[in-house]
């Protein structure tokens, strides 16, 4: 089993570097046959690695691999190995799996496009990126996975790249997490100079001992880092404009996998987090925060895929205000939970998309219940769990743990939670209401081959039966995930509230989908966005990109107007100049004459002997 671990890995990346240099050459079919069974192969591997690993004598404990020492500079030592604990196996099974899905539906939805081998390519390494960060073991490794991922999601969101918002989308997505990455590399250094190491079962070891102000600095360091990556407040900016890429691109990086590297990160480090409880309640604050803006940015967008983005930035923020509680099973559940609905949402969106000559707003949709059934009842199981509906969706029971565990730490946190339970529901049928019933007001053509809808109908049972792995005590004595996890996360804290908080959990997005009919139930008249000034600001994430347009962009571009001239500038364009003057006057030596030449050379001789002597 262990020698087969990084064949997990190596799979993905084979198939992206048999891509890239094919130099976009081999033909798109052979292409999807290739990412067809590179995926399939990293996928059933996963598998039979998770089962051979719960079912072998280290079921309790991890598999340790070392591929080779990569870095021994005096006390400091780093290794490129591998750890299959049941915490990696988890996300080693979503990434892979998940994955490999996505890009079956890729297959069919990039069929046509020139650049499908560029495509993939990327793809393909995105996921070894992913797998490399979720496997590793030394957080040096975990930093190359890391920014693999944030290379793969700048070349991803910017692949059609000749269209001038999407190259500034991933600039902009680039930029804003390198922002996260820069902290994250900073806290790595903190944990490196005080351990001598960055092996996670040494650093986590050293905890106990380390001065708290250097713990509570790096937790600070690498919360900022994950928030980065997993676009929460303040570092959201990012992800609506990053549904500029193709739609398979915003399902596999920014709905089940490369967003979620952050909540990975600290369920991973718990132990440094609970030795800083600042930070572990700056987490949770930030959670909170996120699910409430997100939301409310939700409530009043009209590309289908920005909704989705919102949501995306709101569920994430669950998982951040449940690992700020330290409920570190409940925020892994919703992460498994969310790759289930958002992924199978994104792919019945991009379904929509391509059958309606690539339109994304919503409002010229209309009455596609009809004409396209298999992917509406896809989209009605995703967004039965995005809302989470009581007992039928996965959604619901991973986020009810949430509100569970946010009602201990404070009820405040339980409420803020709970309003945006309300309002994702409302926000994700309103989606459904415009687009699938009322009045045509576009007609979709072709039709959703097997390779789109066999995914999509995967998803759409993990989406609804997903989440019956855990449910509440109050329900039933069901907790196979947290058990699952418990040799990692330890064990699941008791439930307080009970009945009580569960039923209004329960009530609340039932109440979401009642309003959301009642406001855009179909009508005679075509439902048409509002564009009152308030809800402009909201469409535009509340005004944030406006704000650090007006703090950070605008007094940095002024400064370097600024200093355009300054004395650093004119020394280098006077050398420049006097570089520029000395190969003119060697220029003129050039007269095309053999004689003066060999003159030149002889001369050149005769010094070369006198200095030698």
């Amino acid at each position: 089993m262990a020698a087969l671990l990084p064949l997990v890995i190596l799979f993905p990346l084979a198939v992206s570097i048999i891509l890239l240099l094919s130099r976009g050459n081999m033909p798109a079919k052979a292409t999807s046959g290739l990412v067809g069974i590179g995926m399939g192969l990293c996928a059933a591997l996963a598998v039979a690695e998770a089962i051979s690993f719960l079912s072998g004598p280290y079921s309790t404990g991890s598999v340790h691999v070392v591929l080779w020492n990569w870095i021994q500079a005096g006390g400091f030592t780093s290794q490129i190995a591998l750890t299959l604990d049941r915490l990696s196996l988890v996300m080693m099974l979503v990434v892979s799996c998940i994955g490999f899905l996505i890009l079956v539906y890729a297959c069919a939805y990039m069929i046509d496009d020139p650049d499908i081998a560029r495509f993939f390519a990327y793809m393909t390494l995105f996921v070894a990126s992913m797998l490399l960060l979720v496997l590793s073991s030394d957080m040096l490794a975990i930093y190359v996975g890391w920014e693999g991922v944030g290379l793969c999601s700048y070349l991803l969101v910017g692949f059609w790249y000749h269209e001038i918002p999407n190259a500034r989308a991933a600039r902009k997505a680039f930029v804003v997490t390198r922002i996260g990455d820069a902290m994250f590399l900073v806290g790595l250094l903190i944990l490196a100079t005080g351990v001598g190491s960055l092996d996670i079962g040494t650093v986590l070891s050293a905890v106990p001992h380390a001065p708290p102000i250097a713990i509570t600095l790096a937790a600070f360091l690498l919360l900022g880092g994950a928030v980065a990556k997993s676009a929460q407040v303040p570092l959201q900016t990012w992800l609506p404009d990053a549904m500029a890429g193709p739609t398979p691109v915003s399902a596999l990086i920014h709905a089940a996998t490369m967003v979620t590297a952050g909540v990975y990160l600290i369920a991973r480090l718990h132990p440094l987090f609970l030795a800083a409880p600042s930070a572990m309640l700056t987490c949770a604050i930030i959670g909170f925060v996120t699910i409430l803006l997100a939301a409310g940015s939700a409530m009043v967008q009209t590309d289908i895929k920005r909704i989705l983005a919102y949501s995306t930035m709101s569920q994430l923020g669950y998982m951040y205000l449940g690992l700020g509680c330290g409920a570190w099973d409940a925020a892994i559940f919703h992460l498994v939970t969310h790759a289930f609905f958002k992924a199978l949402l994104f792919m019945a969106a991009g379904s929509i998309i391509l059958r309606t000559h690539h339109e994304q707003d919503i409002y010229k949709m209309g009455g596609l219940r009809k004409e396209m059934p298999g992917v509406f009842y896809a989209f009605l199981a995703g967004s039965v769990a995005l809302a989470g509906l009581p007992l039928i969706s996965a959604g619901y029971f991973s986020k009810e743990m949430i509100l569970q565990n946010a009602y201990d730490l404070s009820p405040v946190f339980w409420a803020g939670a709970l309003l945006g339970a309300f309002l994702t529901s409302i926000y994700i049928f309103r989606c459904v209401f415009i687009v699938f019933w009322g009045t045509p007001r576009t007609h979709a053509h072709g039709h959703s081959g097997p390779v789109q809808m066999v995914p999509l109908a995967i998803l759409s049972v993990l989406a609804i039966g997903g989440g019956w792995m855990e449910m509440p005590s109050a329900i039933a004595p069901v907790h196979v995930f947290s058990n699952l996890l418990a040799p990692v996360l330890g064990v699941l804290p008791e439930e307080h509230g009970g009945a009580i908080l569960l039923l209004i959990g329960s009530i609340v997005p039932l109440i979401g989908v009642s309003i959301a009919w009642a406001i855009w139930k179909p009508r005679d008249v075509a439902p048409v966005p509002d564009n009152r000034p308030m809800i402009q600001t909201l469409r535009a994430d509340w005004g944030f990109d406006r704000l650090y347009d007006v703090l950070f962009v605008r007094p940095f571009l002024a400064l370097g107007r600024q200093n355009k001239g300054d004395f650093i500038d004119l020394f280098y364009d006077l050398l420049a100049m006097t570089t520029q003057a000395g190969g003119r006057g060697l220029g003129h030596m050039q007269t095309g004459q053999v004689r003066r030449y060999v003159g030149w050379i002889a001369a050149g001789t005769v010094l070369a002997l006198c200095l030698a002597v």
